[in-house]
């Protein structure tokens, strides 16, 4: 009997809650991890020194915990879950405890960078565990709480970090994370039963380096470009370069290789494919418009950073909503094509109205706006990876889950590039118009997007002429993303609606594209967990 077939001991109501508790839990940190720092770097850099290697402490950690997502699937496919999860959450708590013992700032980026190994593995294995423990057809009353928790994070974050900062000290960004990682190292280890056995295999050691090499380029060119360096500079060019041609070789690698990272033939899923595109631009969209609006709200509300990530709630709220209310009526009807299709309408319609702002705008106005675009992403966030888990094969639930969160990862990062050009460009060119001319080279200078605070100390007719300039220049960036989630919007379309399964294991065959949503049954009572 293989592993895809062997037969899973099922799981009471109360024992997948406290499974899922700590699945919470370890997401929580990764996803806390990606924003807390932020407050907090100011006083590191006053505190270790450093400043020309300020952006690295953030990039170290998402190079490392991307490129390690692939990587995490893949091993625990091959592997089982529970002892890779395990080994995730060690390696992050240690790089979290080393990383507030930092003396000095290299050492704190290659703690940070150790902290992103762990992490990649706790966002994939937290969305691979319940794939393990609850079938897809019961999934969405749990995994909607998943997507709550990176809209929980994205403003607990840096409430949290400027906090611990004000109140103890920066290491404490680090340390906090040690108590909650062992609770949750706890519960996985007392609770949760290790899926399937080991297989035979023989890891792709060639194309994870080539994955490695070709996604790390690409995302330093995303992180650097238009910041370091100019878009056409020479290392800008040579990165991408150096990443297009590693990204090939890669893919060229995986269709050869016995045990490819990425098997290929997924790509011929068409859930796989279309859920995956579609997460890419939701990722896009959503970083886009989390890391802008507290921007707009420094500036053009004087609003502090801590406060304007607070002011980010009523976005959270409607994803929060969206999300688990979603979730719990997926389980209901065992339908799924409709919440993507009204989450990227929504988002469309929500980035079209952001695209109004202007300098004077009412925050009740930017609330309505933020709650418009929270309810469109949450509709899609988990459900995609749903779709995805329940069209692909037990064996490959890893690998399919953390191509999907790899997928959501890079369009967050490469949508806060291409919105941070659109961004610079047009606030040269407005500037240009509304500043004295001897005012213009200053306010540029003066590092505008990354210190707000510096905008308030400038006299009043250049400080109103330079929030007028973004609040203009804004408007084209969100007006930019409109025609993108549109893509999403008609790709959702063409999102086949695979009826979901009732299983957690055994020969966990995709069911052919061509079969209807029409064949759905009514749920039972109960949560089936029983595998076949």
């Amino acid at each position: 009997m293989s592993a895809s077939e062997e037969t899973a001991t099922p799981l009471t109501h109360r024992q997948i809650l406290v499974v899922f508790s700590g699945l919470m839990l370890a997401l929580l940190l990764a996803a806390l991890d990606q924003t807390i720092v932020g407050t907090a770097l100011p006083t590191i850099v006053g505190d270790l020194g450093g400043l020309s290697h300020y952006s690295w402490v953030v990039t170290a950690y998402l190079l490392t915990s991307t490129t390690g997502a692939l990587l995490y699937g893949k091993i625990s496919d091959l592997y089982g879950r529970k002892r890779i999860f395990q080994a995730a959450i060690v390696i992050f708590l240690i790089g979290s405890a080393l990383a507030g013992l930092s003396q000095n700032m290299t050492q704190l980026i290659a703690f940070r960078a150790l902290q992103g190994v762990g992490a990649g593995g706790l966002i994939v294995l937290s969305m691979t565990v319940i794939g393990d423990v609850v079938s897809p057809r019961d999934r969405g009353r749990y995994q909607g709480y998943f997507g709550a928790v990176f809209g929980f994070a994205t403003v607990a974050g840096p409430l949290l970090g400027g906090f611990l900062v004000d109140n103890l000290s920066w290491r404490w960004v680090f340390y906090i994370n040690l108590p909650i990682g062992i609770v949750a190292l706890f519960v996985i280890a007392v609770v949760l039963k290790e899926s399937g056995t080991r297989r035979q295999h023989r890891i792709d050691y060639l194309g994870s380096a080539l994955m490695v090499v070709g996604v790390s380029a690409l995302l330093v060119v995303s992180v650097w470009g238009g910041q370091q360096y100019a878009w056409v500079s020479k290392p800008i060019v040579l990165l991408s370069a150096v990443g297009v041609v590693f990204v090939g070789l890669f893919l060229l690698r995986e269709h050869y290789a016995a045990e490819p990272i990425l098997p290929l033939r997924l790509f011929r899923n068409s859930v796989f494919s279309i859920a995956n595109a579609i997460g890419f631009i939701v990722g896009l969209v959503m970083f886009g418009a989390i890391i802008f609006i507290p921007v707009y709200l420094q500036l053009a509300r004087g609003a502090s950073p801590t406060i304007s990530g607070l002011q980010l709630l009523p976005l959270v709220v409607g994803l929060f909503a969206a999300s688990i209310g979603g979730g719990q009526i997926i389980t209901r009807v065992g339908r799924y094509k409709i919440f993507p299709i009204i989450g990227t309408a929504l988002m469309a319609v929500g980035m079209l109205m952001l695209s109004g702002l202007h300098a004077h705008t009412s925050l009740w106005a930017l609330w309505a706006d933020m709650i418009v675009l929270g309810v469109g992403i949450g509709a899609c966030l988990q459900v995609l990876i749903l779709a995805v888990q329940n069209a692909v094969g037990y064996e490959d639930l890893g690998t399919a889950t953390a191509a999907s969160t790899f997928m959501r990862s890079m369009g967050g990062t490469f949508g806060t590039a291409i919105f941070g050009a659109v961004l610079t460009s047009r606030l040269a060119f407005w500037m240009a118009r509304l500043l004295p001319g001897h005012a213009t080279g200053a306010a540029a200078g003066g590092s505008l997007l990354s210190s707000p605070a510096v905008v308030k100390t400038l006299p009043p007719p250049i400080r109103d002429a330079i929030v007028e300039a973004f609040a203009r220049s804004l408007h084209t960036v969100f007006l930019v993303g409109v025609p993108i989630v549109v893509v999403a919007f008609v790709l959702s379309f063409f999102l086949p609606e695979v009826p979901l399964r009732r299983t957690v294991r055994g020969e966990s065959v995709p069911l052919a594209d061509t079969e209807l949503a029409s064949e759905f049954e009514p749920p039972e009572a109960g949560l089936d967990v029983t595998a076949i």
